[in-house]
Formats: C-alpha cells, structure tokens, sequence
C-alpha cells in the first residue's frame, strides 16, 4: 500500500527581468518565479505542481506550501486520490491556516499547489492527460468535487449537474475534435511595456506570421504612449485584425473611463484588469461606461466566490481563470461551472512559469464537458520558458495543441529546477557575479 513519502519545495526563479520579459504598468521588472511543490510516494511514483509569482514573494510562497505537509506525508495514496473533493475541502477546512484568508492569497495559493500536484499525480498513474481525464468522468462524480458553500444563491448542485448532462451528447466527438484541431490561442508576447517602438513591430509581425488571431498589449503606465503603441499596432496589423488591452489593475472608475476614451479609435478587443481585481462594482461600472468595448478579468481572481459576483455583477465580458492562483483543479472546475451558467467565455490566463502548460488544460475540458465548442475561447500564450518543462505547451499555427502525455504538464526538468534554484543555483551565482564585477 503506497503512501505519500514526502512533500519537497522549490524556490526556483527566472531572471526575466533582464530582458523586460513580463513587464507591465504595475510590475516594471518582475522575475518570473515558481514555488514548485513535488509529492512522493513511497513505490517512487511523484505528482508535481507550482504557484507563479514573480520575485521575492516566493520564498513566503514556499514556506505556505511547506505548512501543509502534515496533512499529506503519510497518507495512503489510493485513498487521497480517490477523494480529492474532500481532500480540497480538508486542506481549505484547516482552521488555524484558514485564519490567514479564509480562502485567499498566499495560503489559498499554497493549498491550489498541494491540490494540483495530487491531480499531477493521479493523472499520471491514470495514464491519462488531466484534460482528458476529467472530460470523462461523469457528471456526478466531476460534481462531488465542487465545494458549493457560498455558491447556491448563484449555482446549485443540481444546476451544475444539469449544465454536465446537457453537454454529454456529443462529448465523445467534441475530444476527438478537440484532439484533431486543438483551441485557439492569442499571444501577448509582442506586448510587454517595456519594449522598444522596433522590437514591437517586429514581434507583431512575428505573431501574425505564427497564426495567432489576436495579440495584446499592455497599458496604463502613459496615456499618451499608450495610444502611440495602440496605433503602431494597429498600422502593423491592420484593420479589424483583435488587438486586445491589459492594464493590470492600474486604474480606478475614473481613469478607466477617461483612458479608455482616448484608446478607443485604435478598436481595442477588450480592456483587461482594468481596476483593483477584488472591486466588483468598479468592474461593472467600468463596463457600462465604455461598452460596446469588452471587459476581461480574473487572473488575480482569488476565489470562486469573486467570480460567482463578478458574474452575477455583470462586470465582465470575459474570464480569465487561473491555474496557480485560486484553490487548484477543483475550484477552477467550481469557477468553469459558473461561467457555463452565465454563459461567459473562459479563456485562460496564462504565460508566467508553467502557466501555459496548465491552463490549457481547463480549456480543453471546458470546451469538451462544460460549456462545449465556442468561437470566443481563446487560450492566452507567450513564449519563454517552455524549455524548462518535461512536457511543454505544443502548438500548431495560432493554436494550442491537445495535451496526449499523462499528467498536468506541471513537471520541470530536474537539471532547470537546480539551476534556477534561488540563490543558490548557478544561474543565480553567475548574476550576482556578473553585478559584482
């Protein structure tokens, strides 16, 4: 009888910084980073997982993680696993690390790592991509793993259930497409703020030439050079070609309105973040004030209760689910439910370390066994950092390709993980060295 052997955390970080990779109006230098959680078992099998953040506030990410090994080493892997749903519920239920939230920042972020890495790890002993394996499960077992405490005013148990059934018929098909075409995705890596008018354009041009159907730029630093980037893309993409915003949480109502006045003639896809990620009421406002353009938003969504109000708000246009910032698979899957009741696109927020590889995944069972095939699902994708993961993101032209090896994708290479070890793996000492010369 396999138990769970050990629970291992690594601060591993990127220096990303550098080259301005992930620059935006509120994070002008951050280092891509992951507190990387693997679970152990004792017949030698391992499920991984990792919460992106971006610099110093990893170490605090790991040592979150790190305080909830009790409630796993130990355990009998069949019995976790086969009960995930009260897994999830138990780890959120610890009442003394509940105090920390309840339910939000970096306790709740640690307890998505410990969630997903058990994911990992019964997709891997299933076989089984985690898209595929939970696009077959049936309604009521993918039910089961949806806490509904705080949700019942918006969706039910049995409203969830119903949402599953109706899209069985077809499902069968729907993973054969899906295995055939992939989703479509858009790229934001032409767009971080801090790069030149050159390097711009020239990766505009690249993500045309690529497939993708749409790209995005970030904002909110400058109004006026805000509208200087908007119109060179627009003159480099041309009419009607999307052109996403985001302006990561810069602006209050005011200021929102008022600058997205002044980006309007450049036709803009949608605004995303555009004010404090908590505020719904400042979502809804902004959206009635600038509507027809669209609102996204939820990348730094904290937990299905602010989506269930952002949705029941009408504040948004778009969802931008998560992988590493809310409670782990089951959550999202509470979250994709809601979406599916309101009936919203989800399209994922991604980039980051690993969050490619894993978002794709809640795409590709959203589009399989939730709210089925839509042409307004988009998956977001940048492109560092895939190299670092033993089963990286594939994608064919403008599209992410179906994830077919078992697991999460969350699994990095051993030889990246020592590397980038903060600060004791050489690309650190090779830095610090650098600097002090």
């Amino acid at each position: 009888m396999p138990t769970i052997s050990d629970l291992r955390v690594h601060d591993v970080r990127f220096p990303t910084s550098r080259d301005l990779d992930g620059s935006d109006a509120m994070n002008p230098d951050p280092d891509y980073s992951a507190a990387y959680v693997e679970l152990l078992t004792s017949d030698g099998e391992a499920g991984e997982g990792l919460v992106f953040t971006i610099g110093r506030g990893n170490d605090v990410q790991c040592a979150a993680i790190e305080a909830l090994a009790g409630h796993v080493v130990g355990r009998d892997v069949d019995a976790l696993l086969s009960g995930l749903g009260n897994f999830s519920r138990e780890l959120v239920g610890d009442s003394q690390l509940r105090w920390l939230g309840p339910e939000k920042g970096v306790m709740h972020m640690a307890i998505g790592a410990v969630v997903n890495a058990a994911w990992d790890l019964r997709a891997r002993r299933e076989g089984k991509p985690l898209w595929l394996l939970l696009a077959e499960l049936a309604p009521e077992q993918i039910v089961d793993l949806v806490d509904f405490r705080y949700l019942s005013d918006a969706l039910t148990r049995d409203e969830a259930l119903e949402i599953l059934r109706r899209a069985e018929p077809g499902k069968s098909e729907r993973i054969a497409a899906l295995q055939a075409d992939g989703v479509p995705a858009y790229t934001t890596t032409p767009g971080w703020l801090g790069y030149s008018d050159e390097k711009l354009i020239r990766l505009l041009r690249e993500a045309r030439d690529e497939g993708f159907d749409m790209v995005k730029l970030k904002v909110g630093a400058d109004v006026e050079d805000d509208a200087r980037r908007m119109r060179i893309a627009r003159e480099t993409m041309g009419e009607g070609y999307p052109i996403a915003m985001d302006a990561n949480q810069r602006w209050d109502v005011a200021d929102a309105v008022a600058w997205l006045e002044r980006l309007a003639p450049y036709d803009p896809a949608w605004i995303e973040e555009p004010t404090s990620p908590d505020d719904v009421l400042a979502h809804a406002a902004i959206r009635r004030a600038i509507a027809p353009l669209r609102v996204a938003t939820g990348e730094q969504m904290q937990n299905r209760i602010i989506a269930k109000q952002l949705l029941q708000a009408g504040a948004l246009d778009v969802l931008q689910l998560d992988a590493s910032r809310v409670g782990g698979v089951n959550e999202n899957i509470a979250i994709l439910l809601l979406a599916a009741k309101f009936d919203i696109p989800v399209c994922p927020h991604a980039g980051g370390v690993g969050l490619c590889e894993l978002v794709q995944h809640y795409a590709f069972f959203d589009a399989a066994a939730v709210a089925g095939p839509r042409s307004d699902r988009y998956i977001e994708y940048v492109h560092h950092l895939h190299e670092h993961f033993e089963d990286p993101v594939v994608r064919d032209q403008g599209s992410y390709a179906a994830p077919t090896n078992p697991g999460s994708g969350a699994r990095m290479h051993e030889r990246s993980v020592q590397e980038h070890r903060f600060p004791q793996g050489d690309v650190w000492k090779d830095l610090s060295d650098a600097d002090a010369s």
